[in-house]
C-alpha cells in the first residue's frame, strides 16, 4: 500500500477484502482507496481515447510542452474537448499549469479561481466511469473535471473543493491514469500533518466526510517524471 499516515491513534485504516479497497479515517474526514479499480489495459486504453487528436499525435511519444498557451489552440482534439484556461492568481490572469476540461449535467456550471466553466455532455467513456465509480459508494456524480498533466512539471498548488455548488461535506471520486503521482493532504490548522499517497494509473480514489473543510491537498512538481497523467475528480453540483 502506497500510502503514509501520520503515526497518531486518530489515524487508522482497514483492509476491505472483498473489493481489495482500503478505509483510511483520518480526523475530520475519511478516504477509500482502490489501488487497481481499472486494469492496466482498460486504463491505457481510456487514456488513448482520452487524448486522440485530428493532427495524428501520439501524445505518449509527444512532448505536450511544445504546445504551451496559444499554440494549444492548433491541436483538434477528437473525443475530449481539453482548454487551457486563465486563473485569477494575487490579482493577475496566469494559464493553469495543467489542460482541463469540464462535463455533466446541463447547467453544472463550477466556479474556481475566478474561472467559471460551462459542461460538456457527457461522453460514453465518462459515463462508463461514473456508473463504475457509483457501484462503490452510496455517493452519485453529475459533473467531473479532467485535469491532464503533460509531465512532472505541471501540477496543483495548495488548494480546498469547498466551492459552495458542492454543498456540505462534498464526495469527491478521483481516478487517475497514466504516470504514477504524488497526491498529499495537510490538515489547515497543523500543516505538518499530512497524508500522501502515490496514485497510479488504474486507482480510485474517494474523499469524504468534513475532509474539504478542515484539509488541503495538492500534486506537487516532480520533475523527473516525463509521462502524462489523466486525473478526473468527479463531483455533485448543488
Amino acid at each position: 500500500m502506497k500510502i503514509i499516515l501520520p503515526k497518531k491513534e486518530n489515524y487508522s485504516y482497514h483492509l476491505d477484502n472483498q473489493n481489495s479497497a482500503f478505509h483510511i479515517n483520518v480526523p475530520n474526514g475519511a478516504f477509500y482507496y482502490v489501488e487497481k479499480f481499472f486494469s492496466a489495459d482498460t486504463s491505457h486504453q481510456l487514456m488513448t481515447h482520452f487524448l486522440a487528436n485530428e493532427n495524428g499525435l501520439d501524445f505518449q511519444k509527444t512532448d505536450g510542452r511544445l504546445f504551451e498557451k496559444e499554440k494549444f489552440s492548433s491541436l483538434q482534439f477528437s473525443n475530449i474537448q481539453w482548454q487551457h484556461n486563465q486563473i485569477k492568481l494575487f490579482g493577475k490572469s496566469i494559464f493553469e499549469p495543467r489542460y482541463t476540461a469540464w462535463y455533466g449535467d446541463e447547467g453544472k456550471s463550477y466556479t474556481y479561481s475566478g474561472t467559471t466553466l460551462q459542461p460538456h455532455t457527457w461522453t460514453e467513456r465518462l459515463l462508463f466511469i461514473k456508473s463504475q465509480i457509483e457501484t462503490r459508494t452510496d455517493a452519485t456524480f453529475n459533473s467531473v473535471l479532467l485535469n491532464w498533466y503533460r509531465d512532472g512539471n505541471d501540477h496543483m498548488g495548495w488548494h480546498t473543493d469547498d466551492e459552495k455548488e458542492l454543498g456540505q461535506n462534498p464526495v469527491i471520486a478521483s481516478v487517475n491514469l497514466g504516470t504514477a503521482r504524488r497526491f498529499v493532504l495537510r490538515r489547515k490548522d497543523h500543516k505538518q500533518e499530512k497524508v500522501e499517497f502515490l496514485l497510479n494509473s488504474g486507482s480510485l480514489l474517494i474523499m469524504k466526510g468534513e475532509l474539504q473543510h478542515y484539509w488541503q491537498h495538492c500534486l506537487p512538481k516532480m520533475r523527473k517524471v516525463k509521462g502524462n497523467r489523466i486525473n478526473l475528480t468527479f463531483r455533485k453540483i448543488i
